[in-house]
């Protein structure tokens, strides 16, 4: 067992803050490569900002939720790519100390190790003597190319048993990685595809995808009394996400002012962009919608960490808002960002001019399935007008 000092919320966002410029350097490299510049990533590991999620007892900080959010809103105000990287491995790493203590053993026996996954069940499992056999893809695996486990959903099948989705531990190495990252926006978080090709997973490092989304807990003997561990998957899934989006929209107003000192107005008699009103009005709505993007962020990492504390089952209510407030921070973020570099002029389309790659990061967040507004608005007013959730995944 190891033992570690545990940082404060205030040192981790400061560390997290201290690593703004160096993520800043990298971001243009990353997007060009399209993953997370390896500096990055070991100015990331140093910083202990893959152990916020790891157990204790393996030097892991097991950070609750607002401490997520304000670290992840400075790493996307820096890079969004390495903001978003950061914040997606957190969610399967928590994932990981659900299994069996000695496949925990295994897994974080790699100093800083990094799990990526997704949720899509998008492979199909058959049983075998001792395990199951996967066969399949997976999407938009943020991290891939640094990550050295993924946690794969597949759709287990027997003759004997309705279908099951189910969640498992695989090792990269035991994945072909499939290099085809080519976006619009996030490009720099290299989220390929996985390819599963009759790769056996042993039964231990197997679990019913519908246990932890219901928030009924792994098999891990160890982490029972651990409180980050008493939440349903999406809850969890939602508030370690929305603070790099958060971070994207301040790294949009960071950018406009630092560029309005120098900018006019073309074809107008304003010398100064900062003297029309109409910048004045664009600079406070811009400022509006950012400070209810964190209110929404806060409230939603404020449920989880109030409800891990008191322990309890979540009722329909919790979690269908956590998913709702996600939502509004992605809706916010993006709105915030769209006034500003609509207000930045033809000069911001420049690849080196920040706001364009702020833009398309964040269009793409509002993008992803899971995270898209309308989606989370409908679902929170289905379930406000009386209605169940049309989804499993709450």
């Amino acid at each position: 067992m190891l033992t570690t000092d545990v940082p404060t919320r205030e040192q981790l966002v400061r560390r997290a803050s201290e690593l703004v410029p160096v993520l800043r350097r990298n971001a243009a490299w990353s997007e060009e490569n399209r993953r997370i510049h390896d500096d990055s990533i070991e100015a990331l590991a140093d910083a202990g900002i893959f152990r916020m999620r790891a157990p204790a007892r393996f030097g892991g900080y097991e950070s609750d939720a607002r401490t997520l959010v304000d670290v992840a809103a400075e790493l996307g105000r820096a890079d969004g790519s390495a903001g978003w990287t950061a914040s997606v491995y957190w969610i399967p790493t928590w994932m990981a100390g659900l299994f069996p203590d000695h496949v925990q053993d295994e897994v974080f026996s790699t100093p800083d190790v990094r799990v990526c996954g997704t949720l899509s069940p998008s492979a199909m499992a058959a049983p075998a003597d001792g395990g199951i056999v996967v066969n399949g893809k997976w999407g938009f695996i943020s991290g891939a190319p640094h990550a050295h486990w993924q946690v794969v959903v597949a759709v287990r099948t027997a003759p004997d048993s309705e279908p099951m989705p189910v969640m498992a531990l695989v090792p990269l190495s035991d994945l072909t990685v499939v290099d085809d990252w080519h976006t619009s926006g996030l490009k720099g978080t290299g989220s390929v595809t996985t390819v599963a090709e009759n790769v056996f997973v042993p039964a231990d490092r197997v679990l019913p995808l519908g246990v932890v989304v219901q928030g009924q807990g792994g098999v891990s003997g160890a982490n029972a009394g651990s409180a980050m561990y008493r939440a349903p998957l999406l809850p969890v899934a939602s508030a370690s996400s929305v603070g790099a989006v958060l971070g994207m929209a301040r790294a949009a107003f960071e950018a406009f002012l630092e560029r309005l000192p120098q900018r006019k107005i073309t074809y107008t008699d304003y010398g100064s962009q900062a003297e029309a009103p109409l910048t004045h009005h664009q600079v406070a709505e811009a400022a509006m919608k950012i400070d209810q993007a964190e209110f929404h962020a806060h409230r939603l990492a404020g449920l989880l960490d109030a409800r891990n504390e008191q322990a309890g089952e979540w009722t329909v209510d919790e979690r269908v808002r956590a998913r709702a407030d996600m939502g509004m921070v992605c809706r916010l973020a993006k709105e915030a960002v769209d006034i500003l570099a609509s207000a930045s002029g033809g000069s911001s389309v420049y690849s080196d001019v920040a706001i364009q790659r702020i833009a398309r990061d964040v269009q793409a967040v509002n993008l992803h399935a899971l995270m898209h507004p309308n989606t989370n608005a409908e679902l929170y007013g289905r379930v406000l007008c009386g209605l169940a959730p049309n989804t499993l995944y709450v």
